[in-house]
């Protein structure tokens, strides 16, 4: 059978992907190479990085019914963000990556495949929009407080706060550059499936067939290897330069 592609999908996931290189280059600058740049300690460059995480998720949440191999999928994106948190903690531990947004991305893609007859059973613009609310609230919640609410009641052991921090609820001395917990993430993840239903209910999916920008849209059918490999080649590229130069 063969899988339709959708390339207006290719497209958005290929400009985030761009954009995404860009802010990842510029933090490279400014924290491991120590470029001032005040700026990107700013709401700005804040909110450029929500913009590119929230297209991500909500992208994946999106493409969850799409094609074959979904348990296939999943693990190779969760496996994938095992590599880099791995990766990060040996070479630069001052900058570990730990529950990113690759592991968010591979944990929901294989946390909704067991619920999806319960989630179905929900009309997909009331999904969407409970998803929407759900998200907003955790997310405006002080969790902070609940964390070191229960922190009292925690067994003693690392494994016990790894996890609670995969949840969302870190202890204080938890330390992560890329940081998505499952919640409330898991909620905008939600919001992107739901948005599937609704283009499917309505007939709209036939839009999203038209390709109009073909650069992007390869970056965006390539996005995994490409995400796994932009970190290093940045980095050396900007050893080079910067040792010639220097």
């Amino acid at each position: 059978m063969k899988t339709t592609r959708y390339s207006v999908l290719d497209a958005i996931r290929g400009l985030a992907l761009f954009s995404m290189i860009l802010y990842h280059a510029v933090w490279d600058l400014v924290y491991i190479f120590h470029f001032p740049w005040n700026w990107y300690q700013s709401t700005s460059a804040f909110l450029w990085q929500q913009s590119i995480c929230f297209t991500f998720i909500i992208l994946s949440g999106f493409c969850q019914p799409l094609g074959r191999h979904r348990t296939k999928r999943g693990l190779v994106v969760f496996f994938s963000g095992f590599l880099i948190s791995a990766a990060t903690i040996l070479i630069m531990p001052q900058n570990r990556v730990l529950f990113g947004v690759l592991t968010l991305i591979g944990s929901c893609m294989l946390l909704i495949l067991p619920l999806e007859n319960i989630l179905q059973k929900c009309s997909p613009v009331s999904g969407w929009i409970l998803s929407i609310l759900l998200f907003i609230l955790i997310r405006i919640s002080d969790w902070s407080s609940i964390s070191a609410l229960i922190q009292p009641l925690r067994i003693r052991h690392p494994l016990i706060d790894l996890f609670f921090s995969y949840l969302g609820l870190p202890s204080a001395n938890f330390y992560s550059t890329d940081y998505f917990p499952l919640f409330p993430w898991i909620f905008l993840f939600l919001s992107g499936y739901y948005l599937y239903h609704i283009f499917l209910k309505w007939n709209l999916l036939r839009y999203l067939k038209h390709s109009f920008l073909k650069p992007l849209e390869w970056i965006g059918s390539h996005t995994l290897i490409i995400y796994m490999l932009h970190q290093p080649v940045l980095y050396g590229l900007f050893t080079l330069i910067l040792n010639t130069n220097g």
